[in-house]
């Protein structure tokens, strides 16, 4: 984990004794009409992270937590890859999470991109994150990590609010392993 540019804030792995303050985090802080956020898929991942077979890394400020970002490996987007690059690692992102009077201080970018660096390590060529399409912050958010709009699809399901679209981010941390998606 590199550094923090905040002397009073250090980011960490998330391990299983952070998963109640990261439920509640992503409960109380995440929660908004853009977010998806299903009590069992939520516990369903952090119980990966329990496991290790997801992961986090949290911002911690005297000890609190100000902020989180999750992720793993997966193939769930393999569809939006070229034929001969299905087999590879994909990362996704699953919550990015700021406390709201944390907000606008680059803290989610910060996370956004240790994880990329965590996903890089762990393999992964490509990492997709998805978003409602009309969550203006957390779309700033991604493109300040670097992440690039791929697709927008109707998903009333899950975007019961505004536009109903899902939009799809992704960026390329391999460009060599892919290189028919960076033409």
């Amino acid at each position: 984990m590199s550094p923090s540019p905040h002397h009073d804030v250090r980011l960490a792995a998330a391990g299983p004794q952070d998963l109640p303050a990261l439920r509640t985090l992503i409960f109380d802080d995440g929660a908004n009409i853009w977010n998806y956020l299903p009590e069992d898929g939520i516990g369903e991942h952090l119980d990966d992270i329990a496991r290790g077979r997801a992961y986090g890394i949290l911002a911690l400020e005297q000890g609190q937590l100000i902020g989180a970002v999750t992720f793993g490996l997966s193939t769930d987007y393999g569809h939006y890859l070229p034929a001969q690059a299905r087999g590879t690692p994909q990362g996704y992102v699953s919550e990015a999470v700021v406390r709201r009077d944390r907000v606008g201080r680059g803290w989610g970018t910060r996370l956004l991109r240790e994880a990329l660096a965590e996903l890089s390590k762990l393999g992964a060529d490509v990492v997709f994150i998805d978003r409602h399409e009309e969550n203006l912050a957390s779309a700033g958010m991604m493109r300040r990590a670097g992440f690039v709009e791929i697709d927008t699809y109707a998903d009333p399901r899950r975007r019961p609010h505004g536009s109903g679209c899902t939009t799809v981010c992704w960026k390329v941390l391999n460009p060599a392993a892919l290189p028919a998606l960076s033409a």
